[in-house]
């Protein structure tokens, strides 16, 4: 299945990466995409981000390299409430919004209390999907999770580098999968690259889309067309 908007992309800002928007841009031409989002991770994460840094982003063109650039973050659930780590006036800037755990924000808990924080933040009007639910350091209730996302017509990603960096990541992302396949609940496919040779790397996480007999209606970055219908979508109702 093709992709045509890298929804999950990492610059120097975050702290360890190690690429600019330009190179980032570079590497979204480099493998055929027609758009990739900005996503650094929220200022919670040590050694990264300032939220002038996402207010900032309208400095950047629409168009870089010739590909379609989108203002984005990762931002970091802090709380069993799922509170996030940039205000309002912060994510009113951005095209594209994800939520997810990390160990420096939000110690490993239960399955019970990962799952609480993951699906309060998707009531967040402001959040778009949860970046790498399969995480096996953040147990959670799939058929709960895939249950919540899919009635906020939400999006659980697909993360590509989690099958590097995250093992163990391959059982739960097929079972997501799988459930979001069985449930009509939307995901999305990112890289996650913290390089610019990594952006439009899919080929660990679109096996799992066909071992999962994915519906390409149901993965919002399959094309341009269907992935600004699905941030539109969050544009009008907030």
């Amino acid at each position: 299945m093709r992709i045509a908007i890298d929804t999950h992309v990492h610059s120097v800002a975050s702290g360890h990466a190690y690429s600019t928007v330009e190179e980032l841009a570079m590497g979204a031409r480099r493998a055929w995409l027609e758009g990739f989002v900005l996503t650094d991770h929220g200022p919670a994460l040590p050694g990264g981000t300032y939220p002038y840094h996402f207010g900032n982003m309208r400095v950047l063109p629409d168009r870089i390299r010739g590909v379609r650039f989108y203002r984005g973050i990762e931002a970091n659930v802090l709380d069993l409430e799922g509170n996030l780590d940039l205000d309002d006036k912060g994510f009113e800037r951005l095209h594209f919004v994800m939520a997810g755990l990390h160990e420096a924000c939000f110690a490993p808990r239960s399955a019970e209390e990962n799952t609480k924080a993951l699906v309060m933040a998707l009531r967040n009007p402001r959040v778009d999907a949860i970046s790498h639910p399969g995480n096996p350091l953040y147990p959670v209730n799939i058929d709960e999770l895939v249950e919540e996302a899919r009635a906020q017509g939400k999006a659980l990603e697909i993360n590509n580098s989690s099958f590097k960096v995250r093992a163990g990541s391959a059982d739960a992302c097929l079972e997501i999968a799988r459930a979001c396949a069985r449930t009509g609940t939307r995901v999305v496919v990112g890289s996650d690259a913290h390089h610019w040779r990594d952006v439009g790397n899919f080929a660990a996480a679109s096996k799992v889309l066909r071992e999962a007999r994915m519906p390409r209606e149901l993965v919002v970055n399959a094309s341009l067309r269907s992935f600004e219908a699905f941030i539109g979508r969050r544009a009008n109702a907030v």
